[in-house]
């Protein structure tokens, strides 16, 4: 048997049938704990759509006459707690990091496998007491378990619901120090620095955000349980507690955790951009600092959350400064990314879209938080559907699209099988229009002063919130769309060689779906990242040769 020919049998070792489940439980292969934290992520994801749509079939009329009040309130509270703690903020780390990363850097797997296996239980135990809070009565404080809602007033799972969260944050700082271990210690011969793939940067930068904001706000989550279990006086002022102090120590994570689901996404969009443009991302040293100054910065934002929480309009100004500032990074991302496409050779398959989406979109989010951001406009726009609009942008416009372009990018080496492009193309066009319809008239809600979290409303809002509805419709359908034929693809998905987009980096070097061991030959990395002036080692559809180098 050929070299190239037991390299293609051994790649599909980890997605073989005739394993036991048992064998997938115990596995310490990163690639099949990435595919277990897929499966899992797809499951949260539909629960958490589910609140979503009964709450807009609420909203369709201006009288709460489909759910009581105290429903509707735990509607929106599940769909937040699940979408952010058990889908946005893993989705892309433990997915696609997980799965690649380890080839990227040219390394056999992760620093720590039993550690990384260990996250996903920890990651499942979480989510399994999350969901039984949500069964077994639900929780009506919003996903942010403010103060006093979270601590005197639920009547609800608040302390079930709190310890999901909390050892949710577990499995997060898990994985971030697999990363940053895996990446200082394990590069292949010959990959320096600045000649990793960008996408390992995001992932380096979100794992610095991640083991240093998630004890900060696992701290507060015990707070909140000692003070609701055994009443001490930690937020509430009867007790000599103070509320707004879980505000700043719940935000000091909060807000750099949108970093923790926007930075992943950006690596994502480096790399599809690169791809179909066929060119080196330009000014890459600039694209990998300002992953780096996101993740500093976003440190010090968190008091534009607060500019009418009693805090001093000194300090609201200072915070607001900040927060302009953060847009700088971004702002040098996206300018690099267009300078990027310029003169390009682009073509438009199902990933490139994706970015597009994500391009468009995310940019509409970070415009929009200037307005947050300035202490006169947030004072009319705090607590308005604005603000939901604004928030939605940011992370499915910005996160949800990432990883969804991620996934179609890198479907084929995770599967080793090919999705018919027609119907990527037509569901990826239809999730950009329904996320408009969805929440763009929200906008305009909350400029006319549509309050957020409200499930009856002046008949004024009618008109937008059905249209509203009908994009969540149109989303929804996009989603289920790409779900079929993904799932189609598995099992009749045309067979995708070792790089079917002629894409460059050490993944593409590999085999499709990968061997166990990821490489037989530890590669050597000889070009700079994005070297599309070289010949790819391995052409569309073929196999890799016994010696791997990119």
């Amino acid at each position: 048997m050929s070299t190239a020919t037991s390299t293609a049998s051994e790649g599909k070792h980890y997605l073989n049938a005739k394993h036991t489940v048992l064998s997938w439980l115990l596995t310490v292969d990163h690639k099949r704990i990435g595919m277990m934290y897929l499966v899992s992520l797809v499951v949260f994801f539909l629960i958490g759509g589910a609140a979503a749509v009964l709450f807009r079939l609420e909203l369709m009329t201006p009288a709460g006459d489909l759910l009581r009040s105290e429903t509707y309130n735990k509607l929106f509270t599940m769909h937040g707690i699940v979408m952010i703690f058990f889908f946005l903020i893993p989705s892309i780390p433990a997915v696609l990091g997980n799965f690649l990363l380890p080839i990227m850097v040219g390394t056999r797997d992760v620093a720590f496998p039993k550690l990384n296996l260990a996250s996903w239980y920890v990651f499942m135990l979480g989510g399994i007491l999350a969901f039984v809070a949500i069964v077994g009565g639900g929780v009506d404080t919003g996903w942010t378990f403010y103060t006093p809602y979270s601590t005197m007033y639920a009547n609800s799972n608040v302390i079930l619901a709190v310890c999901g969260a909390f050892i949710a944050g577990f499995s997060s700082i898990m994985t971030a120090l697999n990363f940053v271990v895996t990446i200082h210690k394990m590069r292949a011969p010959g990959l320096t620095w600045f000649r990793l793939p960008l996408f390992v940067w995001a992932m380096y930068a979100t794992s610095l955000v991640v083991l240093l904001g998630t004890p900060v706000v696992a701290i507060t989550l015990v707070m909140i349980f000692v003070e609701r279990a055994f009443g001490l006086g930690i937020f509430n002022p009867a007790l000599g507690g103070d509320p707004v102090l879980f505000q700043h120590l719940f935000w000091f994570y909060s807000h750099p955790a949108v970093y923790i689901m926007i930075l992943p996404s950006m690596g994502v969009v480096s790399e599809i951009i690169a791809c179909f443009s066929r060119r080196r991302i330009y000014g890459y040293k600039f694209v990998a600092y300002s992953s780096l100054a996101i993740a500093v910065i976003g440190f010090f934002v968190w008091g534009h959350h607060m500019f009418v929480s009693s805090q001093s309009t000194y300090a609201g100004m200072i915070f607001s400064f900040l927060t302009f500032f953060v847009a700088v990074p971004t702002a040098i991302k996206v300018l690099n990314w267009t300078m990027t496409m310029y003169k390009g050779s682009i073509s438009l398959e199902a990933p490139m879209l994706y970015a597009f989406g994500f391009l468009g979109l995310f940019t509409i989010g970070g415009m929009t938080g200037l307005f947050l951001s300035t202490l006169a406009t947030d004072i009319h726009l705090h607590d308005t559907y604005f603000v939901v609009a604004h928030f939605h942008y940011v992370m499915v416009g910005g996160g949800v699209m990432g990883f969804l372009g991620g996934l179609h990018f890198w479907w084929p080496k995770m599967t080793g099988r090919m999705y018919p492009e027609g119907w990527a193309i037509f569901a990826a066009i239809v999730i950009f229009v329904g996320f408009n319809l969805t929440f763009f008239p929200q906008f305009q809600l909350g400029y006319h002063g549509m309050p957020r979290r409200y499930h009856e409303y002046p008949a004024d809002f009618q008109v937008l919130h059905i249209m509203s509805t009908a994009g969540a419709s149109v989303l929804g359908f996009g989603y289920l769309l790409m779900a079929g034929y993904l799932g189609w693809s598995l099992k009749f998905g045309k067979k995708a060689g070792a790089n079917p987009w002629d894409a460059r980096g050490l993944e593409w070097e590999t085999s499709s779906p990968p061997p166990t061991e990821n490489f037989l030959v530890p590669p050597v990395v000889r070009h700079e990242a994005y070297a599309y002036e070289f010949e790819s080692e391995t052409s569309p559809e073929s196999h890799p040769s016994s010696e791997s180098s990119a």
